[in-house]
């Protein structure tokens, strides 16, 4: 996989005359797939529709001082409106073709010295500072994405990212609700997820197989002061099978013994002494117990629960990373 690097193109990088894409005004695709690039080997598609794009750009409420990170640009219906609002725009594109594209848009123009590009994958990227973060999301990296933009520091101020709407429903899913889930709460334990709108699949080129969203992840200053490992490492256990019980899923396979072996690295790090033939189910079983939530169901459990069970087991040395 190429690394991400901020080295302009050179004309080596660009496609020959006889594949030039098509530009945003002529909009419409002649076929399932892209006639110009294999998109989908990155799990991306352009975003044709120009009031979309408006709208989404729009929603980010850019500033003239705004330095903007955009992922997965493509050939640049994102971009171009991006720069009119915005002091500089680091792009970061997977694919060195549709880079090239991006670059040729501009080439010549004012906004050309606003633009870099980074060629390689976001995930990797040595990411530059930015205000704020657009994307039309590649559907393979939505996950890895969201967890990348939450962990950087300094913190942005709002990020606009598209996804499947599958997913992006999960982000703002609630308590209770059939998507809640373990993703569902890490994310807005760190930030506030707004559902802004839908965009049907025929906004795209090649139409992808499902409708995709929008959604706004403002990050949450201070962060709490929660390590997402311990956080993201109960949740892998009482979301794990999220309609049954707790006590359920800490008795799942392999569980306990990965818990114990974590309390006798924590002991032996804190110089705790481990009395012997201490009962180490029985100690989880009672932290359940008088936390009230043995019997309590990740589907239905909020963020402050889940808090206060990890502070709760961190009170007895257990850790989950």
């Amino acid at each position: 996989m190429p690394r991400a690097t901020s080295d302009r193109f050179t004309r080596a990088h660009q496609p020959s005359a006889k594949s030039k894409a098509s530009s945003e005004a002529s909009g419409s695709s002649s076929g399932a797939r892209n006639p110009i690039f294999n998109t989908e080997r990155f799990g991306q598609h352009i975003l044709k529709n120009p009031q979309t794009a408006q709208s989404i750009v729009d929603t980010a409420n850019l500033r003239p001082t705004d330095k903007v990170l955009e992922v997965g640009p493509g050939t640049g219906n994102l971009t171009v409106r991006i720069l009119e609002k915005a002091k500089h725009v680091t792009a970061v594109e997977m694919d060195p073709r549709m880079a090239a594209e991006l670059t040729k848009r501009v080439q010549g123009k004012p906004e050309q010295r606003k633009l870099e590009i980074m060629i390689g994958d976001f995930v990797k990227a040595d990411l530059p500072y930015f205000d704020v973060c657009i994307s039309n999301t590649p559907y393979q990296i939505s996950s890895p994405l969201v967890f990348r933009l939450l962990s950087h520091r300094p913190l942005f101020r709002v990020a606009i990212l598209m996804f499947q709407r599958e997913f992006a429903t999960r982000l703002v899913a609630t308590p209770g609700s059939a998507l809640w889930s373990r993703l569902s709460a890490n994310v807005q334990l760190y930030s506030k997820v707004d559902l802004i709108m839908h965009v049907s699949k025929n906004n795209f080129r090649p139409p992808p197989k499902v409708e995709s969203s929008v959604v706004r992840i403002v990050p949450r200053d201070p962060p709490p002061p929660v390590e997402f490992a311990e956080f993201d490492g109960l949740g892998r256990i009482v979301f794990g099978r999220r309609n049954k019980t707790v006590h359920a899923n800490f008795l799942a396979k392999g569980v306990m013994e990965m818990l114990e072996s974590n309390w006798k690295t924590w002991a032996s790090v804190n110089n705790v002494m481990i009395e012997d033939g201490t009962d180490f189910k029985k100690k989880v079983e009672q932290v359940l117990e008088e936390t009230g939530f043995a019997e309590s169901r990740a589907a239905k459990m909020d963020i402050n629960d889940l808090l206060k069970l990890l502070s709760a087991f961190h009170d007895v040395g257990i850790h989950f990373a």
